[in-house]
């Protein structure tokens, strides 16, 4: 079995990246064979609307015909047996990368029929996991919960299954001091961190662990 996580995080030792590494070892504990993606290592752009993968009897029906360094990543992804997507939230949505990479992976697989279905092979275990600066309260106060549904539910027609897991509140610096950043309270999110991060890290773990089973 291979598992395949995507940090769509600029940071390959973030939070996103730790988080990642843990569903990938509780993938690996069940014997699972995994592999890390950090996008922001890669060329790529998003979906530039060519609709080579739309045309009939064409060499990409179905698949992104653009060849950049996505294109080993989009071939491994239609082998693996399931895939986990992270990204931290920037201004209420995930990285511009991790959004060009959705694009990338969505569109090839929709077929413009009139029951507008999915033509991916088979089903795909798939999950995201999201970190942001603001706690749970907010997110919802802010409407994120809605486009994070959005996401698990296409992940979910296309490809038959997902779930999401959420760390909030996150650390971003080491020394809060150095930044301006006074509209947050270090010592409470050090604490936060300590105490809650480390409960997350378990989830992400227990999350690999249910990718890697055999239903």
């Amino acid at each position: 079995m291979k598992i395949m996580a995507i940090n769509g995080s600029p940071r390959k030792n973030g939070n996103t990246a730790a988080l990642l590494e843990k569903a990938l070892e509780g993938a690996a504990s069940l014997g699972a064979d995994t592999e890390m993606i950090h996008l922001y290592d890669l060329d790529f752009k998003g979906c530039t609307s060519c609709f080579a993968c739309k045309l009939k009897n064409g060499p990409s029906y179905g698949r992104c015909a653009m060849e950049d360094d996505l294109t080993p990543v989009l071939e491994k992804i239609g082998t693996c047996h399931a895939l986990v997507l992270g990204s931290p939230v920037y201004f209420g949505d995930v990285t511009g990368e991790m959004r060009s990479f959705m694009e990338r992976l969505f569109f090839p697989n929709l077929a413009y029929s009139r029951n507008y279905r999915t033509i991916f092979p088979g089903m795909l275990k798939t999950a995201f996991i999201y970190t942001m600066n603001v706690k749970e309260e907010a997110m919802k106060e802010r409407g994120y919960d809605k486009w994070t549904e959005k996401n698990e539910s296409l992940m979910k027609w296309f490809f038959g299954h997902c779930e999401s897991l959420f760390s909030f509140n996150t650390l971003q610096f080491d020394d809060y001091s150095l930044y301006v950043s006074d509209m947050f309270d270090p010592e409470e999110k050090m604490e936060q961190h300590k105490k809650v991060f480390s409960l997350d890290l378990e989830s992400s773990f227990e999350l690999g662990k249910r990718l890697a089973q055999n239903d």
